[in-house]
C-alpha cells in the first residue's frame, strides 16, 4: 500500500478546496450560465441553492472522506459494500467528463491570454471585418471559431493537460498546496482590481441592475429551467458530486472543524462568483452588449473580445481577465485529476507520478473531439452537469442520511464537539428537502439532455455522418 500524504496546513486545504471550486465553474461557466438564465432572477436562485443546499452536501461530502481515509471508489465500499463501488465509480468518470473538457475550454483562455501580447483584440478583430460583413456575423464570433476548434485548440489542449498532470505528481504538498497557495491569491487579487476599474466604466450601471435587480415574475414563470441549471452550477462551482471534496477531505486530520471549513470555503467560492458577475456583465453592457445569455459556452470569449476591443484600457484588462482565468483553471484542473489519480493510488498500490500520467492520458484523449467540433463540449457538458453531478450527490445523500447517518454525525463532532440536535437537524435536512430538491433538479436535467441528444446532437450526427 502507497503511503497516503496529508496537508500541511489548514490554508493549504481551503486554498486547494476553493481552487477546485472557482476555477473554470465560476469564470467561464457561471457568467454565461447566468445570462442565459436572465441575470439576477439566476443569481437569487443560485445563492438560495448553495445557502439551503451546498453547505448541508459538502459537509456530506467531508465526513465520507475523512473518516475513511480514501478515494470515493474506496469510500462508499467501507461505508455501504461493495454494491456501492459502482456508485462510487460515478465519481470517477465525472472527474473523467468534466476535466476532459475543461482542459479545452482553459487552452482557449491560454490562447487568448497569449493573443493579447501580439496586438491589441480590436487590431485582432480587424482581421476578421470582411469575412464578419459577408457571413453577417460578429467578428469576435469568427475569431472564436477559429481558435476554439482545430490544431491550435488541439496544441493548447495538450500544453494545459501536461502542465495538470505536473502539478498532480508532484504530489499533495510539494505539487498542489505550493501550487494553490499562490495561484488562489492571485485570482483574488487580480478580480478584486478588475472590478474597481470596472466601476469607472459609462453604463456599468445597467449592468449592475441587470445582475443586481431580480425579477420574481421571471423566477415563477422559469423556475423549471432555473432551478436545474441553478442546482447544476451550484455543484459544478462547489465541485460537489464530482468526488474532490471527498477526495480532498480524505487527507484531513480528525482534529479540523469541518463546518468551520465549509463555511470559509462555500464563503470564499461564492464571493468569487458574485466577484466575477461584478466585473463581466458592467464590461457587457458598458461596450453594448445586452443580451449576456447568446452564445453558449463560447459567449465569455466572443463577448469579452468584443467588449476589451471597444473599452478604454481594453487591452490590459484583456491580458488579466484572460490571464487570471487560465489560473484558475489550472487550479480547478488538479483537483479533479487528483480524484481519478487518488483512486489508483489507492485501490492499484500504482505509485502517483504513474497514476497522474496514466489516467491524465486518458483524459486528454477523451477531449480530443472537443477540439475537432463544439456539439462534443456540448455533449459532455450537458452529461456531467445534468445528469453526473447530481447523481452523485444524490446518492451520497442516501447513503449517508438514510444508510449511515451515526458514522456521519460522529465524523463531523469531531474537531466541533458535541452537536446535539444540530446534528439530528443536519441528517434531517439532507434525508429530506436536500433530496427532493436533487431528485427534481435530476429528471429536470435528465429531460433536458434528452432533448439535446434527440434534438441538436441528433441533428449533428445526420449532417455529419
Amino acid at each position: 500500500m502507497v503511503e497516503r500524504e496529508t496537508w500541511a496546513t489548514r490554508t493549504g486545504f481551503i486554498l486547494a478546496a476553493v481552487g477546485s471550486a472557482v476555477g473554470l465553474g465560476n469564470i467561464w461557466r457561471f457568467p454565461f450560465v447566468t445570462g442565459e438564465g436572465g441575470g439576477a432572477a439566476f443569481l437569487l436562485v443560485y445563492l438560495l441553492f448553495v445557502a439551503l443546499v451546498g453547505f448541508p452536501a459538502i459537509l456530506v461530502e467531508f465526513v465520507v472522506g475523512r473518516k475513511t481515509k480514501r478515494n470515493p471508489v474506496g469510500a462508499l465500499i467501507e461505508l455501504g459494500g461493495d454494491a456501492w463501488k459502482y456508485v462510487g465509480g460515478i465519481f470517477i468518470v465525472t472527474g473523467f467528463v468534466i476535466l476532459s473538457f475543461y482542459s479545452v475550454v482553459a487552452g482557449w483562455f491560454i490562447r487568448y491570454f497569449l493573443e493579447g501580447f501580439r496586438g491589441s483584440y480590436s487590431s485582432h478583430l480587424a482581421g476578421y471585418e470582411d469575412a464578419a460583413a459577408e457571413a453577417g456575423e460578429p467578428a469576435a464570433l469568427l475569431m472564436f471559431g477559429d481558435l476554439s476548434v482545430g490544431l491550435d485548440a488541439f496544441f493548447f489542449h495538450t500544453i494545459f493537460m501536461a502542465m495538470t498532470i505536473g502539478v498532480v505528481a508532484l504530489g499533495i504538498r510539494q505539487g498542489i498546496e505550493l501550487a494553490v497557495k499562490v495561484m488562489v491569491p492571485a485570482i483574488v487579487v487580480l478580480l478584486i482590481g478588475m472590478a474597481v476599474w470596472v466601476f469607472t466604466l459609462p453604463d456599468a450601471g445597467a449592468g449592475y441592475e441587470y445582475y443586481l435587480s431580480p425579477e420574481f415574475g421571471v423566477i415563477a414563470d422559469n423556475w423549471m429551467g432555473l432551478l436545474p441549471a441553478a442546482a447544476g452550477q451550484a455543484f459544478f462551482t462547489l465541485s460537489l458530486g464530482m468526488g474532490v471534496m471527498i477526495t480532498y477531505a480524505s487527507y484531513l486530520g480528525e482534529d479540523r472543524n469541518l463546518a468551520k471549513d465549509g463555511t470559509a470555503i462555500i464563503g470564499f467560492d461564492t464571493g468569487i462568483a458574485f466577484l466575477t458577475g461584478l466585473v463581466v456583465f458592467p464590461i457587457f453592457f458598458s461596450a453594448g452588449i445586452t443580451e449576456p445569455g447568446d452564445g453558449g459556452p463560447g459567449a465569455i470569449f466572443v463577448s469579452m473580445t468584443e467588449a476589451f476591443a471597444t473599452i478604454s484600457g481594453g487591452h490590459l484588462i484583456g491580458l488579466l481577465f484572460f490571464g487570471t482565468v487560465a489560473i484558475a483553471a489550472l487550479s480547478s484542473a488538479i483537483s479533479l485529476l487528483e480524484v481519478v489519480t487518488a483512486y489508483v493510488i489507492d485501490e492499484k498500490g500504482v505509485e502517483r507520478w504513474k497514476a497522474a500520467l496514466g489516467m491524465g492520458g486518458v483524459i486528454y484523449l477523451l477531449g480530443v473531439p472537443v477540439t475537432y467540433d463544439l456539439i462534443f463540449l456540448d455533449l459532455l457538458d450537458g452529461f456531467a452537469d445534468g445528469v453526473l453531478l447530481v447523481f452523485g450527490a444524490l446518492m451520497l445523500v442516501i447513503l449517508v442520511g438514510w444508510i449511515t447517518p451515526k458514522f456521519a454525525v460522529q465524523e463531523l463532532e469531531k474537531g466541533i464537539g458535541d452537536l446535539g440536535s444540530l446534528g439530528t437537524v443536519w441528517i434531517w435536512v439532507i434525508r429530506l428537502p436536500i433530496l427532493v430538491v436533487l431528485v427534481v433538479s435530476l429528471s429536470l436535467g435528465v429531460m433536458d439532455y434528452v432533448d439535446f441528444l434527440t434534438g441538436d446532437f441528433a441533428g449533428w450526427l445526420d449532417e455529419n455522418l
